[in-house]
């Protein structure tokens, strides 16, 4: 029982000071300038509950991929992103209040947002440090269960500080504010990953 505590705390530890500051609670706070809370946690809960899973059953197999292709992918992804994400926010600029109170919050279903969290973070997380650290968590204390459950617990913390952060930004800055820095921020990302590849 000990072993188990112990096994999900490190578990939960390591991946909330690894996610905190990472790509996750970027992406998370773009997506509930898009989408109501409530699906955006529900997305992303189910996502991290399947990188959970794949981190401590088959999350040591993700080392033997060649780093040079995550990273080139992930830069290429991020670029998109980065893309996107600074053409809506210089697009949409020029609006008025309502219009930046529609671009902050769509009406988009449930299930349309709960799918986009899910997809979006789910790309996301692939071969991602936080995964990587749950594989290596597990091999030490032989507790898959706890380890995943403790990965699981630490990055819905985290989605939930950035979701609280993301009302209070909806309620200060305008939309096209939010896009442009997190436009940069995506763009910084794939910068990096497209580094990483070239030195790689």
């Amino acid at each position: 029982m000990v072993s188990w505590l112990t096994a999900l705390a490190v578990a939960f530890g390591a991946v909330f000071l690894l996610e905190l500051p990472d790509k996750t609670t970027a992406l998370t706070l773009v997506l509930t300038t898009r989408f109501r809370a409530l699906p955006v946690v529900v997305g992303c809960a189910v996502a991290f509950a399947l990188q959970a899973t794949i981190a401590v059953t088959v999350g040591s197999a993700i080392t033997l991929l060649p780093e040079r292709m995550v990273a080139i992918t992930v830069a290429v992804l991020f670029a998109i992103g980065a893309f996107m994400l600074l053409r809506e926010g210089f697009a949409n600029g020029h609006t008025d209040a309502a219009g930046q109170a529609a671009a902050i919050r769509p009406q988009a279903t449930f299930p349309r947002a709960a799918i986009t969290s899910f997809g979006t973070i789910f790309a996301a997380e692939w071969g991602d440090a936080s995964q990587l650290t749950a594989a290596g968590v597990a091999a030490r204390y032989a507790e898959p269960l706890a380890v995943g459950l403790g990965s699981w617990l630490a990055l819905v913390s985290v989605t939930l500080l950035a979701v609280a952060i993301g009302g209070r930004i909806r309620e200060r800055v305008p939309a096209h504010w939010v896009h442009r820095g997190a436009g940069f921020v995506f763009a910084g990302f794939a910068a990096a990953a497209a580094l990483q590849a070239a030195t790689g």
